[in-house]
């Protein structure tokens, strides 16, 4: 068995206010969170939790992930736009062309997200986080599909993307021209967790055979790797409450 992902991490200035922008978008409720800050648990079978981790650092540059939202309806698709800029989110231009029907909107952190057109057939029953979508390479997406041992469901083009046998938001990296990094370290991560009855010290390696690199920064019970592209990931034994 493989490691499970347990949340989508971001790094907040205000965890508790960007709890709440995302609560009230994606409609899902709190949970006690063990690093201080706030987190959110799904409220349908995406399969993983939203987490807002302290941070001191300001964003200063565009996100390598970002959530595309889906629409059932062109009107399903402006009442998302309208609740997110209700809550606090802004329009934002991030070289998106007149034709292109999705909408591009910054939360009030500045973390980029998507809300889809409908008819968009490659996120059709991916639920309404439709996907996590990354900057990346062909590369780490083969490294992310034997680390959560999640089937390829698009490999074409050097563009890749996984999704979980239980169903739930795909994940897809674009392929090159990688965009530069920016900041001490990227501002949203993934958090995973051996498989239940599992060692952390034997997975953490397992990853690393799989063309993870081990970085500093963890602590106790917590390992801080990064993936073939650079981009961080924990690798953490669960809460109690996350076990199940």
């Amino acid at each position: 068995m493989a490691s499970r992902l347990l949340a989508l991490c971001f790094d907040a200035n205000d965890p508790a206010g960007l709890a709440r922008f995302w609560s009230g978008v994606l409609g899902w409720e709190t949970a006690d969170d063990p690093t201080g800050g706030a987190t959110l648990l799904p409220a349908d079978d995406t399969g993983f939790r939203v987490r807002f981790v302290p941070a001191r650092e300001r964003k200063s540059g565009p996100n390598r992930m970002h959530l595309d939202l889906t629409s059932g309806s062109l009107e399903d698709q402006r009442r998302t736009v309208a609740t997110s800029l209700r809550l606090g989110a802004r329009h934002i231009d991030i070289g998106q062309r007149p034709e292109e029907r999705h909408v591009v909107l910054a939360d009030p952190e500045g973390n980029e997200f998507c809300v889809i057109e409908p008819d968009n057939g490659f996120l059709a029953d991916c639920g309404f986080i439709g996907a996590i979508a990354c900057d990346g390479s062909q590369e780490v997406g083969y490294f992310w599909s034997r680390a959560l041992e999640w089937p390829l469901v698009w490999d074409q083009d050097q563009e890749t993307a996984i999704r979980s046998p239980h169903g739930g938001p795909k994940i897809t990296w674009g392929g090159p021209p990688l965009m530069p990094r920016t900041g001490a370290r990227h501002r949203l991560h993934f958090d995973l967790a051996p498989p239940p009855g599992g060692d952390q010290q034997a997975e953490a390696d397992r990853l690393v055979s799989l063309g993870a690199t081990r970085l500093d920064g963890g602590g106790p019970g917590r390992a801080v790797l990064a993936d073939p592209d650079g981009h961080e990931f924990c690798l953490r034994a669960p809460a109690r409450h996350e076990a199940s």
